[in-house]
């Protein structure tokens, strides 16, 4: 157990002591927007490192996202907390190019323009009749005629989409958008987890494809991610020097034991005393669903990407013949910054797989030739990691405050405004007793 600072030294009374339990990015936003407003805050840390799934590695000399490289705009509560943390000259929008459909027999075709997880607004548009045939999308039509009476009926988003446009949107539209992003399939996925306001939209709008249309006209212009000059891992760096700037106590290689409502104990028996937040999935109550995700971050030499043939990345339908990732992101075409790092001929890739490969090497080689169709001269460097994601747990016990993945939310858009209104709604619970503590006229 290694602390990476001192304790704080200001009197508090035991309200104003908090416990977080986990350090990712959930973890310190709780950490540093209670510190700053007062409290005595420890965050208490079983691996050796901050930042959780916010991640950098080395690669071919370069460091980069090993973990997520991009965030959601919607809601602008990561923005916001980016130019909180200093950092709003370095957030940066991915080049504006569609995501590719790889399917079987070798077709390559953009993804559809205006559609929500794959799902078309107009199963007649070209560019929808290029991927799913025009059998498919005159099945596809029926949608804007059959009356859609009992919009919560549909459970998940393969039973919505098949009962709505047919099979063919659903095999090669839709399974491999939420196979890439998702990592299941349509019928195992809950709408309200894909789309939260899919239900509503469909409601208001009387058939599927104008609910995408609804969903569509009613997200804020512009790119709908962001990301880091230098990497998305940078915004927990951040935040845990500002927390530590600001009093926090981090304390990392620290397992918990148990908890109750007053503190923790680690399993080296020491008690930290204070009000306890988990930021870490599977202590506070058991996760019941989880997502296995392995990432393979690759530099390559490969003058045939140059020209960004399948613009800043691809999703594989199922059974795509020759390849094995599920889904590839060309992460130099996408950052500008992070193609700058690079000399010419040279590019940053990352593929996603359902499981390790055997050869991880040489499956990375063939499935980037097979997906991009460009040659590619020399794996340079690779670093495969693996991450396990908490989608859902059970409800931790009463008194006891969750955020991030052991509150059940996930995405880093979401994880972030709901750690924020967290830390705000405990300052509000304990508002007295941190200016007492403020003020030395309280003794902990």
């Amino acid at each position: 157990m290694q602390p990476a600072s001192e304790p704080p030294t200001t009197s508090t009374t035991e309200s104003a002591r908090i416990v977080v339990v986990g350090g990712g990015v959930a973890g310190l936003i709780v950490a540093r927007d209670l510190a700053r407003a007062g409290f005595a805050v420890t965050v208490v840390e079983a691996s050796q490192r901050t930042g959780g799934q916010l991640a950098s590695t080395r690669v071919a000399g370069i460091e980069v996202d090993a973990g997520a490289e991009a965030f959601a705009t919607r809601g602008g509560a990561v923005e916001a907390l980016a130019v909180e943390l200093g950092l709003a000259a370095d957030i940066v929008r991915p080049l504006d190019s569609p995501a590719w459909l790889v399917g079987r027999g070798g077709r390559s075709r953009p993804l559809p323009a205006a559609s929500v997880l794959g799902i078309p607004a107009d199963p007649r548009a070209p560019d929808v009749v290029r991927v799913i045939g025009r059998p498919a999308a005159w099945r596809a039509r029926f949608d804007a005629v059959l009356p859609l009476r009992h919009p919560d009926s549909y459970r998940t988003v393969g039973d919505l989409v098949r009962r709505r446009m047919g099979a063919g949107v659903a095999r090669r539209l839709v399974a491999p958008v939420v196979r890439g992003v998702y990592s299941t399939t349509p019928d195992a996925l809950p709408l309200e987890i894909a789309s939260p306001g899919m239900r509503d939209a469909l409601r208001a709008a009387g058939s599927l494809g104008a609910a995408v249309g609804r969903l569509r006209a009613a997200s804020a212009a512009g790119s709908q991610v962001a990301g880091l000059r230098g990497g998305v891992h940078r915004l927990a760096a951040s935040l845990a020097d500002d927390a530590l700037a600001h009093g926090a106590r981090i304390v990392l290689g620290a397992r918990v034991a148990r908890a109750d409502a007053t503190g923790v104990w680690l399993d080296s028996g020491e008690r930290v005393e204070g009000g306890v937040v988990f930021a870490a999935a599977d202590i506070a109550a058991p996760a019941t669903r989880t997502r296995t995700i392995i990432v393979a971050i690759a530099v390559v030499d490969a003058p045939e990407l140059d020209g960004a043939p399948r613009g800043t990345g691809a999703l594989v339908e199922a059974g795509a013949e020759g390849i094995t990732a599920r889904a590839f992101t060309h992460s130099s075409a996408k950052w500008t910054w992070l193609a700058d790092e690079l000399p010419p001929g040279r590019h940053a890739v990352r593929l996603s797989y359902d499981g390790m490969p055997d050869d991880p090497e040489n499956t990375v080689h063939t499935d980037l030739r097979a997906i991009t169709g460009a040659r590619i001269d020399r794996l340079v460097g690779l670093d495969m990691r693996t991450w396990t994601r908490t989608l859902e747990s059970l409800p931790v016990s009463n008194g006891l405050d969750a955020v991030g993945e052991a509150a059940s939310v996930t995405g880093l858009a979401s994880i972030v405004a709901g750690a924020r209104e967290t830390a705000r709604e405990i300052a509000e619970r304990n508002s007295t007793d941190v200016t007492a503590a403020r003020s030395g006229g309280a003794e902990g």
